[in-house]
């Protein structure tokens, strides 16, 4: 898997952001309606930022580190010292949980700062690095960190690069060929892993290069019920449906269970986007037996729409 999102891919201004549901490698674009070569709109992406529903502690990690870059370069430009910074990150969390959304947000403010010279994202995970035969994976890493360059490489589940024990056929290839890479480009080239929490752990100690450059290690925490349901409220206004009062009451309800009940597959956005898809085509399926519906009709979901989409 592959993905490369241009910050110039802009959204308009004030579009609602559906966080954390994209499938994996289906990023959003950064929000830069200026056109190609124009500077992001620092305030622009910290609205962003701040219109994401949750990640209360992740939005202050964001704006706790760009402040820290902005007053670094000050100190540089006065001829002032400054102490070695890593900007590549570990971001840890169960699936859905925004951490793409963050990384893409993160690559125009690192742009906007003026620590990248392009601020876009590329994503990808093991297949998109590893080839199958001795010395291509060093190639078809490099490929890939050429594409990165002036961006954020986000490498999905990097742990699936090694085992316990740091080797895993050519995934190590893989490893070695990046690290040199976050040396050779350190002043214009970002990385960020991703994964589950424990996972990621045990892939960053296995390789002492991976423990010298990434020391910033941000948690993204599970949708709470009521996070869920607001995201499902968004995903319904963004594409012209509304609740009924009863589907309403009936979704808090699912949503709470939802969470309440979560195991070790739980997907926190991406179950409320499957939800929703499922509502979708229900309520395609009662509307279409209608002779003549109307625009409310075509609008709204319907407690049993939402019954008869949570048994599908």
């Amino acid at each position: 898997m592959l993905r490369e999102t241009k910050p110039e891919e802009a959204k308009p201004e004030g579009a609602a952001q559906e966080q954390g549901a994209q499938p994996a490698g289906e990023a959003k674009p950064a929000e830069n309606a200026q056109g190609k070569d124009a500077q992001p709109d620092m305030d622009a992406l910290m609205r962003e930022l701040d219109s994401l529903i949750g990640l209360d502690k992740i939005k202050e990690n964001v704006k706790s580190l760009i402040n820290l870059v902005k007053v670094r370069k000050m100190r540089q430009e006065m001829g002032l010292a400054v102490p070695p910074m890593s900007l590549h990150l570990v971001f840890m969390g169960n699936p859905g949980t925004g951490k793409t959304t963050v990384a893409r947000i993160l690559a125009g403010l690192y742009r906007a700062v003026g620590v990248l010279s392009k601020g876009h994202l590329v994503e990808v995970d093991r297949s998109g690095l590893v080839a199958g035969y001795v010395g291509q994976t060093a190639l078809k890493t490099s490929e890939v960190i050429k594409k990165a360059l002036g961006g954020i490489l986000f490498i999905d589940e990097a742990y699936a690069l090694t085992s316990k024990e740091g080797t895993s056929d050519f995934g190590q290839e893989a490893v070695e060929t990046l690290l040199k890479a976050m040396e050779d480009y350190r002043d214009d080239f970002v990385v960020i892993v991703a994964g589950y929490p424990g996972l990621m752990e045990q892939f960053i100690n296995s390789n002492p290069g991976l423990q010298s450059r990434f020391n910033r290690y941000y948690y993204f925490e599970d949708y709470t019920g009521e996070q869920l349901m607001e995201i499902f409220r968004q995903m319904c206004r963004k594409n012209d449906y509304a609740l009924t009062p009863e589907a309403e009451e009936y979704a808090k309800g699912f949503f709470d269970d939802l969470y309440a009940s979560r195991g070790e597959n739980f997907g926190n956005a991406r179950d409320v986007r499957n939800f929703f898809e499922n509502v979708i085509a229900v309520h395609a399926n009662r509307i279409s037996t209608m002779h003549s519906p109307t625009k409310e009709d075509l609008t709204l979901f319907t407690k049993d729409d939402l019954i008869a989409a949570e048994n599908l």
